[in-house]
């Protein structure tokens, strides 16, 4: 990427922001005991110290003694013991008993909180994911990935062609759910879609970036108007996935290389008809640093 964007992830406000909420968090969680910085790195310790978070306060609120002993005895919520090495880093990779993840007032999609329960993904989805994520790292996104996906987990196995259901939560960052084909290139593209929509969110919270709600914007993903949040996560992830795709795909051939191109040939019209409407959205956005990286990123995906 050029410009601004040639490092559009490593931004000093989220690394700031991932060592002030990690700190107050395990204030919280773990008072008086000292703050030391995690092996494995802010952002590794960000997305931990959030489950533990949610984890504590929900055995907390089941009156689980046990449960939040637990947390209590393991401050980053085990993720350490269930680390993969990969490109990235250490991240935690799960694959939970889909019929086992929660919905709640805090979410209005199913997640999954790390516990005393949780295990590693078998083997060989840990393979899978850690070449995702060295396909992602030499496309250029590896700082996004190192920064905004410390835990995966994952979902349902599909075939290619078939529609992958990928998201985050807010009270989770860093953490992504996705389906997957089987395949890393693909599962990178997702991962990068999802990490995209985390660092959206650590940037406009670290730069105090309150973006109005009373405009609205039409989003063609979604075939309707959005409010201008929802809009400018739709114009900061989609590019970030098309630039993905246009480098890699030559590294692609059959029916993988016919999926990306579909891919892109769909995105192009899409991202097209948000150019107008995406020159007022970033007027809402307060932060000169930020906006020209939004710009910048929708820009260079908008002349592929």
């Amino acid at each position: 990427m050029t410009t601004t964007a040639a490092a559009p992830f490593a931004y000093a406000p989220i690394r700031r922001l991932h060592d002030d909420r990690t700190r107050q968090i395990l204030t919280i969680t773990h008072p008086g005991a000292p703050y030391r910085t995690h092996s494995a790195g802010p952002a590794f310790a960000y997305a931990a110290a959030h489950h533990v978070l949610e984890g504590a306060e929900s055995a907390a609120r089941t009156r689980d003694a046990a449960r939040f002993g637990w947390y209590a005895a393991n401050p980053d919520a085990g993720a350490r013991t269930l680390a993969t090495p990969t490109a990235a880093g250490p991240r935690v990779i799960v694959a939970p008993d889909l019929t086992r993840l929660p919905t709640s007032p805090i979410s209005d999609t199913p997640y999954y909180v790390l516990g005393p329960d949780s295990g590693a993904a078998p083997r060989p989805l840990q393979d899978l994911t850690a070449a995702a994520y060295s396909t992602a790292d030499t496309a250029g996104f590896g700082d996004l990935l190192a920064a905004h996906a410390a835990i995966v987990c994952l979902l349902r196995t599909k075939t290619l062609g078939q529609t992958l259901d990928s998201w985050t939560i807010t009270r989770l960052p860093g953490t992504i759910f996705t389906d997957h084909t089987g395949d890393p290139v693909v599962l990178a593209r997702d991962l990068i879609h999802e990490a995209g929509h985390n660092w959206l969110n650590d940037a406009l919270t670290a730069t105090r970036d309150k973006i109005s709600d009373t405009e609205r914007f039409f989003s063609p993903w979604k075939n309707t108007d959005r409010p201008a949040f929802g809009f400018l996560h739709a114009c900061w992830s989609f590019p970030l996935t098309m630039i993905y795709t246009a480098r890699i795909i030559d590294q692609t051939t059959g029916a993988l290389h016919q999926f990306l191109t579909a891919y892109l040939d769909q995105q192009r019209p899409l991202l097209a008809a948000t150019v107008p409407d995406h020159a007022r959205a970033l007027d809402l956005v307060t932060d000169d640093d930020l906006r020209t990286r939004l710009r910048d990123v929708h820009q260079q995906a908008a002349d592929l």
